[in-house]
């Protein structure tokens, strides 16, 4: 392909250009994003958050269950994230250690039951020993600023 360059007397020149090759991209965005694993018992929410987060250029493997969840380890390199759903954050604790155990990697939690606004959400992610939560609902933006955070803040 190429483009049509405008010379300053009007007239013009077509310029070749060279795009690179798009699984070229494709794999260095996955390497550059990383592995995420997202542990969720809902399909819908599942799908949805896999879906995002693969347009995002996130290497996703799914699980429905913290204990085949941790199977995913010596299969897949090690990931930069681990997304899980619980349903009720008070009786978490032995879920997000059984997580904390399996991997090296910061943990996103998502739960109908957390509360939104900033300060809250600090507030939980501190309690539970967790790097970020996220309230359901949520919004793609929502995920994308969220994972964002947990990989990227401290």
């Amino acid at each position: 392909m190429g483009r049509v360059v405008l010379n300053g007397d009007g007239g013009g020149e077509t310029v070749k250009e060279s795009r690179p090759d798009r699984s070229l991209v494709e794999r260095t965005l996955v390497r550059q994003t990383g592995n995420i694993i997202v542990v969720e018992s809902d399909d819908l929410i599942r799908e949805l958050v896999k879906g995002w987060l693969s347009e995002a250029g996130y290497s996703v493997a799914i699980e429905t269950s913290a204990p085949r969840a941790s199977a995913i380890r010596a299969a897949d390199s090690t990931p930069r994230l681990v997304i899980a759903n619980v349903s009720s954050p008070r009786g978490a604790g032995s879920f997000i250690r059984s997580l904390q155990e399996a991997y090296e990697a910061p943990i996103l939690l998502i739960s109908a039951r957390f509360r939104r606004g900033l300060g809250a959400s600090r507030d939980a992610a501190r309690r539970l020993r967790v790097r970020r939560v996220l309230p359901k609902p949520f919004t793609r933006e929502e995920l994308l600023a969220a994972v964002s955070a947990a990989l990227f803040d401290k």
